[in-house]
């Protein structure tokens, strides 16, 4: 397979779209003087809840302190226990050791790489105070069995969508169909603020809890605390990237979608790499395009395909660590076979809306050329 090489030098991993009002906005917010709350922190708000179909959605700081701030609406506390996929980004176990809850680990699905009820069942106890499933990639778990199995279990499902804003599971959005959801506005996500996050909730009891731990536990009296609060707030200037950014989410989102038939079609012919597995009853917007290296096809391993494709000016990123590697933090956990497996051998490669046909091409063939035999 021949490599060509697009015009550029380096080829980022992901790099945001900021070609809309972005700077208008953050200008306007400027001159109002509303710099840490104000009118885009409202308005994201509003655009981004109804965007998703929840009545409620509360703006933070960036998507962990909404993990953090899910947890302390539910009333998480020491001991209590938080079923999470072994092989996802791990803020929601880094925020649960930090209020003295134990992460537990399950498996997930092989080929589309997220949780399912029959792994969670499998690790439940009565401890288990909640679940957090991950929608990997921009990926969906499969959320009805989930739901029916902790429902009657009186276990709270906390949607981690950070990575999956957009996306729709059985015609429903992710991070609406559990008790919570999570949004991220990193950097690299689908839209950006860059850093920020949301909680989504039709819960209306847990909304004040989290408005007063959001802000200082004061919402009545300035200075009084009425709980121990946090300060979890986004301020009005990252808002109004946000506004901006939310304004072209068709455009972005139809982009992914190119991007992702774009890798589909340059990879259909190309023997030892698997894309994620998406199911029919899901509607993606990628966020990152994951595939799987045979390791017969690939035997010098994953890590040093990464390394060749650097030295080729292509970024490309690794699956995420499973606990086994963490075991320092996570403690001995089961043994999660699949969850290893897959962090060994998923690679990610560069995903971004503008990333054009020709940059897609040039990074399959660099992949292409490094397999065995080639």
């Amino acid at each position: 397979m021949t490599v060509g090489s697009p015009d550029t030098k380096h080829l980022p991993w992901a790099k945001p779209d900021l070609a809309g009002r972005e700077r208008e906005y953050v200008d306007d917010a400027l001159t109002s003087t509303w710099v840490s709350g104000g009118p885009y922190v409202d308005r994201l708000e509003r655009e981004v809840g109804g965007y998703c179909g929840a009545p409620h959605a509360l703006a933070v700081a960036n998507g962990t302190v909404a993990i953090h701030l899910a947890y302390l609406a539910i009333g998480l506390k020491p001991g209590d226990e938080v079923v999470i996929p072994g092989f996802a980004f791990l803020a929601a176990a880094n925020v649960a050791l930090h209020m003295g809850a134990r992460p537990v680990f399950a498996e997930v699905d092989p080929h589309t790489w997220c949780l399912t009820a029959e792994a969670i069942e499998k690790v439940l106890t009565p401890r288990t105070r909640a679940v957090v499933p991950v929608h990997t990639y921009g990926n969906a778990c499969d959320m009805d069995p989930i739901m029916a199995l902790c429902r009657p279990r009186k276990i709270w499902v906390i949607e981690d969508a950070a990575e999956s804003f957009g996306t729709r599971s059985r015609g429903k959005m992710t991070g609406t169909i559990g008790d919570l959801g999570t949004l991220s506005f990193q950097a690299t996500k689908t839209i950006t603020t860059g850093e920020g996050g949301m909680v989504l909730t039709n819960h209306p009891d847990l909304v004040q809890t989290m408005k007063l731990y959001r802000s200082h536990g004061m919402l009545k009296t300035r200075y009084l605390h009425e709980l121990p609060g946090l300060n979890f707030r986004l301020t009005n200037m990252q808002a109004a990237v946000g506004c901006a950014q939310f304004e072209r989410l068709p455009s972005m989102i139809e982009s992914r979608r190119h991007m992702i038939e774009r890798y589909r079609e340059s990879l259909a012919n190309l023997p030892g790499v698997a894309l994620q597995r998406f199911e029919d009853n899901i509607d993606p917007v990628v966020w990152a395009i994951g595939v799987k290296l045979d390791a017969a096809d690939y035997p010098q391993g994953r890590d040093a395909v990464i390394g060749a494709l650097e030295t080729m000016g292509i970024e490309t990123r690794p699956g995420f660590y499973p606990p086994s590697a963490m075991r320092e933090l996570y403690g001995e956990q089961a043994e999660l076979p699949i969850c290893d497996d897959v962090s060994r051998q998923v690679i990610s490669l560069p995903s971004f809306p503008t990333l054009t046909a020709a940059e897609i091409g040039h990074v399959c063939a660099a992949l292409g050329s490094l397999r065995r035999g080639a």
